[in-house]
């Protein structure tokens, strides 16, 4: 499934790493991005969430908040979260219910784990609508950092 541009961003309600519940409606009136990744402790997804830890305040300047969404469990999300001293919301999709809304999951990943999250990054506006999303096929990939920073100058 693929989301739209100018549609409304699908709702999810997950566990963080705090064990509170984060809901989209919690981020009315702010800029959301939101970042899919396949697995805590890899290296990849480390130097992901790593660069957006390091230019949070780039995100802050323009109104934008970010969570980072995985399958993995909120006790792992925990651990990694301290363990890179994380500076956003670390939420756990372990029921894969938002990764398969976002239309962002792996059937089959590899050494046969199924229903892994891709890769994926989204720009949700103030009042909840899609202006941005990239869904990456292939794991190693990175989303496009300066076309989501464009995206909110824009909606700023």
């Amino acid at each position: 499934m693929s989301l739209q541009i100018g549609s409304p961003a699908p709702n999810f309600s997950l566990f963080s790493s705090e064990k509170t519940k984060v809901s989209l409606a919690d981020f009315a009136g702010k800029n959301l991005v939101i970042l899919f990744f396949p697995a805590a402790f890899t290296g990849v997804c480390t130097a992901e969430l790593c660069s957006m830890r390091d230019d949070i305040a780039k995100y802050n300047n323009m109104n934008a908040e970010i969570v980072a969404i995985s399958v993995d469990m909120v006790f792992t999300l925990e651990k990694f979260k301290a363990e890179q001293n994380l500076n956003f919301a670390l939420l756990s999709d372990f029921n894969k219910e938002a990764s398969k809304a976002y239309g962002c999951i792996y059937e089959n990943w590899i050494l046969d784990m199924q229903g892994v999250a891709k890769r994926s990054a989204f720009v949700v506006d103030k009042a909840g609508v899609l202006q941005y999303a990239e869904v990456l096929e292939v794991p190693s990939d990175l989303p496009n950092f300066e076309a989501i920073q464009n995206t909110l100058q824009t909606l700023a």
